[in-house]
């Protein structure tokens, strides 16, 4: 077999993309270098990965930060900020694209940890956490302190020496926690907890001595503000000086630039109250007094008037009022009868009119019905000479068919009464049945 020399090599794209890869990682420049762009195309891939690209006014370079090194972060990178990138440049195979592996980001112009803290405070006043609305008020006299603090630090020293000579009733609860370091936000959360938890204290205080952005950062610790701002319990911050800011002075009810102002701020001075209860005492006297004078006035005012000093001639006076007003009740009483009595009078004259007319009528018809009624008697047919006939039980025998030979009867004259016993019935053949006429 002959082989031509002058043949070409021929690479597949993956060969080729080795090829590339492997010239960029040997060369030391691109092992560890710093570049300076404008973030665009930002993802934070929910792997913990960010993909973003690196721009300037002339040119671009994709770029990935894998999760590993991305926790490491103290902000979350945005588009349109400035950064320093330091990483590496190398190739993507599979694509055949070469960018820039980042293993850590700086701001540009400004460091990492102020960028962190302003984008946390920034996210906090958007919830609201920060709002002066949802502050609780301090308890005026607070009986029961609790510090969250080093229990080694000055801070301490200078809570407790100013809270016994300003207000030595207040007892001081101790929650010792670290006030530096990773394990401090952890320590510093739980106290909140346990004192929300718990309610054994009328006002927290939290906070260090001053130090370095650093040193205070455990104080910007998102998940410390939130306990911070759940308390249900006042919270007053006391962290650095007076010219040191962080995340639990924006959502602490109240902030004290240092801890000795914490402690003046959550007690008030003895000497201060006893001032204003002597203000309060002397004002009270004052108002008692006042109120003692004016009831001695009036008292004085009750004591000269007449029915107290003259009873009996304002006795006089109203019995003479009440005898005037019996007088007239009495005369208008009379005069209500008369007028009564009048119109009864005249009401009576003419009942006893109508009454007499009624009477009148009355006795006019019954002497018509009397009249007529005499006209009507039996007795006036029996005066002008008949007689009525009657059994022995008075009923009036009217036929001969109402009674029979030995019948015992009586006949009634307009003078008297003749007995009889009857010895023949001859009825009339003329008469029609129960109208013949009887003969004894």
């Amino acid at each position: 077999m002959i082989v031509n020399a002058f043949e070409p090599k021929v690479l597949t794209v993956a060969q080729v993309n080795e090829y590339v890869k492997m010239l960029l990682d040997s060369e030391p420049m691109l092992a560890d270098i710093y570049v300076r762009g404008e973030i665009s195309n930002f993802t934070n891939h929910r792997s913990g990965h960010l993909y973003f690209t690196l721009k300037d006014e002339a040119a671009a370079i994709k770029a990935v930060m894998f999760r590993s090194a991305a926790v490491k972060l103290k902000f979350m990178p945005q588009n349109g900020m400035k950064v320093i990138a330091r990483g590496r440049i190398s190739v993507f195979v599979r694509d055949g694209q070469y960018q820039l592996y980042c293993e850590s980001l700086e701001p540009d112009g400004i460091g990492a940890l102020y960028l962190a803290f302003e984008q946390l405070k920034n996210k906090l006043l958007a919830e609201g956490l920060c709002d002066e609305s949802r502050k609780k008020p301090l308890p005026k006299i607070p009986l029961r302190i609790g510090i969250i603090t080093s229990p080694t630090g000055a801070a301490l020293r200078d809570m407790i020496n100013i809270t016994r000579r300003r207000f030595p009733l207040a007892e001081l609860v101790l929650f010792p926690s670290l006030v530096q370091g990773a394990e401090a936000p952890p320590q510093l959360i739980e106290g909140i907890n346990y004192f929300a938890k718990t309610r054994s204290v009328d006002v927290i205080i939290i906070g260090r001595g001053g130090g370095s952005i650093e040193d205070l950062w455990a104080f910007n610790d998102e998940g410390l503000a939130r306990a911070v701002a759940a308390c249900p319990v006042p919270v007053i911050s006391a962290v650095g000086h007076e010219i040191d800011f962080t995340i639990v002075d924006f959502v602490a009810d109240k902030r004290a630039p240092t801890p000795s102002a914490a402690a003046e701020l959550a007690v008030p001075d003895t000497e201060e109250l006893k001032r204003k209860i002597g203000n309060i005492i002397g004002r009270m006297e004052l108002l008692v007094t006042k109120k003692i004078e004016h009831y001695r006035t009036h008292l004085k005012r009750l004591a000269e008037r007449r029915v107290l000093t003259s009873p009996e001639r304002v006795l006089d006076e109203k019995r003479m009022i009440l005898l005037s007003d019996e007088r007239r009740l009495e005369s208008a009483a009379k005069l209500l009868i008369s007028k009564k009595r009048t119109v009864y009078d005249g009401y009576a004259g003419r009942l006893e009119n109508s009454m007499m007319r009624l009477i009148a009528a009355k006795r006019n018809a019954f002497v018509r019905a009397t009249a007529s009624l005499e006209a009507m008697s039996p007795m006036k047919t029996i005066a002008r000479g008949y007689s009525a006939v009657f059994n022995e039980s008075g009923e009036l025998i009217k036929s001969v068919r109402q009674v029979k030979v030995g019948d015992k009867i009586s006949f009634r004259t307009y003078d008297g009464t003749v007995d009889g016993e009857v010895t023949a019935v001859k009825p009339n053949p003329d008469e029609p049945a129960g109208e013949a006429g009887i003969s004894t």
